[in-house]
């Protein structure tokens, strides 16, 4: 029996549009992840517990209300707090209010700033999501192979 599978949290946090978190989840799981999607209208303590309880190695959360810069502030700490501080964190959507106004990389600048690992605008594609992944787990947890799902 070869290693488990790397288990992913994916949900939506504070709102409902729920449709580009679902494509990525099913993204991963294609790539041999274990994505664990735990729903809409979340609390950051609801991503947290999850990952408490399924040993998650990363912790993706979308926001398309532009609302993410109150959202999402304090995540990494809340982590490091839980002992998670090791956790990658993944962010993506419409994360701010009129987003096409205002430079990509200044929006992705103050996300990163606040401790989080990736930030990406609407239309990632779920590819690049994976691709970085991998380099990421490679680098903080010398990942360098994902288990397969042998069902």
């Amino acid at each position: 029996m070869g290693q488990p599978q790397i288990t992913i949290i994916t949900g939506v946090l504070r709102d409902i549009h729920h449709l580009g978190i679902k494509v990525v989840g099913y993204a991963l799981q294609e790539a041999g992840f274990r994505p664990v999607f735990i729903g809409a209208r979340l609390e950051q303590e609801e991503f947290i517990q999850a990952a408490i309880e399924t040993d998650a190695k990363a912790i993706f959360m979308s926001s398309s209300n532009g609302h993410a810069e109150l959202d999402a502030v304090d995540m990494r700490e809340k982590c490091t707090e839980v002992g998670l501080g090791n956790i990658l964190l993944y962010l993506g959507g419409n994360l701010v209010i009129a987003a096409q106004e205002q430079d990509w990389t200044s929006i992705e600048g103050r996300f990163k700033e606040m401790g989080y690992d990736r930030v990406y605008p609407p239309g990632v594609s779920p590819a690049q999501v994976i691709q970085d992944l991998k380099a990421d787990l490679a680098q903080r947890y010398g990942i360098s192979e994902v288990a397969r799902d042998e069902r």
